[in-house]
C-alpha cells in the first residue's frame, strides 16, 4: 500500500509513466507550450484512486487494464471515451465507467482534472451474489442509474482518497483497508445497474433459519480481527449472500456488516479498558486496529453503546 506522485512537462516521460501506472498506452497532444501533467495516486490492495490534472488536450488509447475503471470529473471534459459498444463524453460532476476490465478504451482529455478509481472486479462478488449464470458480477451500464447514487459514490471515493489512501497510518490497518474496499464495492453496485441477483429466492428464504444465523455469528466472533467479507461469512454459513442477509434481517433486524461492526466495537471497548494510557496507547490507534478510521464516528458509536466517550474508558 503506497502513494505515488508525478509532475512533468515532458510528454515522452508522461507517456512512459502513464503506461506503467495503467497499461500500455499511446498519447497524442494539442499545443506543446506550457503543458503540465500532474498525478497523485493512493493505493491499497485491490483499489487505487488517482487524481489527475492535464492542462492541455491529450488523446489516449489504452490497452485493457484488467480492472474496473471509473472516472469522476471535476473540471474540463473527457471527450469521446470509447470502448466496445459505448462512446460518451463526461463533464464536471459526472461519474462513469471508463472501461470494463477486459476492454481497451480511447478518448480525449481536454484541460481536465479528474479522479480515476480502479478496482479488482472480484470485489463486486464479495458483497453480492454472483449472477444467475454463475458468471462474475458485471456492471450492465456505464453511467449510474440516478444522480443521487452518483453523488453518494463520488463522496465515498473522495473520502477514501483523502481520509484513508493518503494517510500512511490508516492505509496500513488491515481491517480499515478491507472495510474500505467492501464499502466501495457495495457503493458501486448501489450506483450502477449490474448483473447480481437482488431479491432473495425461495431457497434463500428457506435457508435463512436460526442455524444459518448461529453459524454466521460464530464465524464473526472467531474472525472479527481479520479482514473478512460478507461472502466469507456466507460461505462459512453454507448459504448465499442473499440468504445470509435475509437471516440477519429476520432474526436480528440488522445486516451482517452492521453486526460485524458491533462485534469489533466490543473488542475496541475491551482493549480500551485493558490499556495503560501511560504506554502511549491512544483511542485513535485502538479504533484503527478494529477498523474505525473516523474518530468522530467511532466516538459517537462508542458513546451510544457504552454511555461514555472512548477516552474515558482509556483513562479508567
Amino acid at each position: 500500500m503506497n502513494s505515488l506522485v508525478f509532475d512533468s512537462d515532458d510528454l515522452s516521460l508522461t507517456e512512459d509513466f502513464l503506461s506503467r501506472a495503467y497499461a500500455r498506452l499511446r498519447i497524442g497532444h494539442s499545443g506543446a507550450n506550457g503543458i503540465r501533467t500532474r498525478m497523485r495516486r493512493g493505493s491499497m490492495p485491490s483499489v487505487t484512486v488517482d487524481e489527475l490534472d492535464f492542462n492541455y488536450e491529450m488523446s489516449y488509447a489504452v490497452a485493457p487494464l484488467g480492472k474496473l475503471a471509473l472516472c469522476a470529473v471535476h473540471e474540463g471534459t473527457i471527450a469521446d471515451n470509447t470502448y466496445h459498444g459505448v462512446k460518451d463524453t463526461y463533464g464536471p460532476g459526472d461519474i462513469a465507467v471508463l472501461a470494463p476490465p477486459e476492454q481497451p478504451y480511447s478518448g480525449r482529455v481536454c484541460s481536465t482534472r479528474y479522479n480515476v478509481m480502479m478496482m479488482d472486479a472480484h470485489l463486486l462478488n464479495q458483497v453480492a451474489d454472483i449472477a444467475p449464470s454463475g458468471a462474475p458480477v458485471m456492471l450492465t451500464a456505464h453511467r449510474p442509474h440516478s444522480p443521487s447514487a452518483a453523488r453518494q459514490l463520488k463522496r465515498l471515493i473522495t473520502h477514501l482518497r483523502d481520509q484513508v489512501l493518503f494517510d500512511p497510518l490508516l492505509r496500513e490497518e488491515p481491517l480499515i483497508v478491507s472495510a474500505g474496499a467492501q464499502m466501495l464495492a457495495a457503493s458501486v453496485l448501489a450506483a450502477f445497474p449490474h448483473s447480481a441477483r437482488t431479491d432473495a429466492t425461495a431457497q434463500d428464504r428457506n435457508d435463512a433459519h436460526s442455524l444459518t444465523l448461529r453459524r454466521a455469528l460464530a464465524y464473526i466472533d472467531d474472525h472479527a480481527d481479520e479482514p473478512i467479507t460478507v461472502a466469507d461469512i456466507a460461505a462459512a454459513a453454507h448459504v448465499t449472500v442473499r440468504a445470509l442477509q435475509y437471516a440477519f434481517r429476520r432474526h436480528l433486524n440488522c445486516t451482517p456488516t452492521a453486526h460485524l461492526r458491533w462485534v469489533r466495537l466490543a473488542h475496541a471497548h475491551r482493549d480500551l479498558r485493558a490499556a495503560d494510557p501511560g504506554t502511549g496507547v491512544t483511542v485513535t490507534g485502538i479504533a484503527a486496529r478494529w477498523g474505525f478510521h473516523q474518530p468522530s464516528r467511532f466516538a459517537a458509536a462508542y458513546r451510544a453503546a457504552y454511555g461514555v466517550l472512548p477516552s474515558h474508558s482509556l483513562r479508567t
